[in-house]
């Protein structure tokens, strides 16, 4: 039984942390699998999502019937007006019936002027649609009425009307899919580092005897987690760092305060590092073979990159999963970095954010010292 010796005077127990998380940091920086879980997936993901066209303007692809007449002033009004539909000029009526079918297009549109000898012109207007294309259907219908009543307005304007509406617009952000997906992003590797990265540290060190020979040595098991936590922030920093970088001059992602907001994103980002190592600490001591920790690990992180809103909002749940997904302490720390980024506002004026990432932070923080283990 080896015995912890009496500290010296002069002994530093900073010093030894900050020597524990300078070895951590080059041991991480050294690792694969941490720079391609921590760093290289988050990259590629920004770099994928980020480059796909914004899919939230909704598009409606209409085939044009061979003989429509296109040269009126309804159908350019129709076409050039209305940017969410799309019209298919080069397909063959065929074509267009078997995409119809498929639900590949919403209607085939025929417009035709029905009152050539008319003094005042108009047009008839017909679609062809099928039950694949109802979702799209109204809201295509809503749109072309609405084109109508449009042009009615400036060709007849002296025509009775029961009511007018007036739109005013005020002055606002562009939300970009990148300012959602980046820091869904920061904290995919934030978890895999903090939960991977802290189980397969610890059991090693358990299970080669470095942690006893620790023990032996008078620094305490405290500052010993805190120098992990020094190197995993250090590491994350350079994380930050790239992603935000990436996604800031390439895919104009939004900083409200520029580097002030950042920094507040960091220092957020220090709670949920503290939730995420503790969950490594904890696997690696309850778990008593190295085989096990994938797993677990996998079992306790994969649910929160899907139900987290990493990828998708979580308001397209069923209400009772919502609910569940709201607790989670990815979520706090997701929701608050895009709170933080586009929205501009600070850690302290989002006290559900920050105090559940602070509960999650001191139920793990206890849990984490029950179960620590030197051997």
């Amino acid at each position: 039984m080896i015995e912890k010796i009496d500290m010296p005077q002069h002994y530093s127990q900073w010093k030894a942390a900050l020597a524990i998380a300078k070895a951590s940091l080059l041991a991480m920086l050294r690792s694969p699998t941490s720079v391609v879980f921590s760093i290289l997936f988050p990259v590629i993901f920004i770099v994928v999502f980020g480059s796909m066209v914004d899919n939230s303007q909704v598009n409606i692809k209409v085939g044009i019937a061979p003989g429509c007449d296109t040269n009126n002033i309804v159908y350019k009004v129709i076409a050039d007006s209305i940017k969410i539909i799309k019209p298919q000029t080069n397909m063959t009526m065929s074509e267009m019936m078997d995409a119809l079918q498929k639900g590949k297009i919403t209607a085939i549109l025929n417009l035709r002027n029905d009152a050539p000898f008319s003094p005042f012109p108009h047009f008839q207007i017909d679609l062809t649609t099928s039950s694949s294309a109802a979702n799209k259907l109204k809201l295509l219908q809503s749109v072309i009425n609405e084109a109508i009543s449009s042009l009615n307005e400036k060709m007849f304007p002296k025509n009775p009307r029961a009511a007018k509406v007036t739109v005013t617009t005020i002055p606002g952000r562009t939300y970009r899919q990148i300012d959602f997906i980046l820091p869904g992003q920061l904290g995919f590797s934030l978890l895999m580092a903090g939960v991977f990265g802290s189980a397969f540290l610890f059991f090693n060190l358990r299970q080669s005897l470095v942690l006893k020979r620790f023990f032996a040595t008078p620094i305490s098991r405290t500052y010993l987690i805190v120098g992990e936590l020094l190197s995993r922030l250090f590491f994350q920093v350079i994380g930050f760092c790239i992603m935000v970088a990436l996604g800031y001059f390439a895919f104009n992602f939004t900083l409200i305060h520029g580097i002030f907001t950042f920094l507040e994103m960091l220092a957020f980002s220090v709670i949920a590092l503290i939730v995420f190592m503790g969950i490594g600490f904890i696997i690696s001591g309850l778990i008593q073979n190295e085989s096990s920790i994938a797993p677990v690990a996998n079992t306790i992180t994969l649910p929160q990159i899907l139900l987290c809103g990493l990828f998708f909002p979580i308001d397209s749940y069923p209400h009772w999963l919502e609910t569940f997904c709201n607790f989670l302490p990815l979520t706090f720390f997701v929701d608050g970095l895009r709170k933080i980024a586009f929205e501009g506002i600070h850690i302290w004026q989002m006290p559900v954010q920050l105090a559940g990432l602070v509960v999650w932070a001191i139920i793990i923080s206890i849990v984490t010292v029950k179960v620590f283990r030197w051997e």
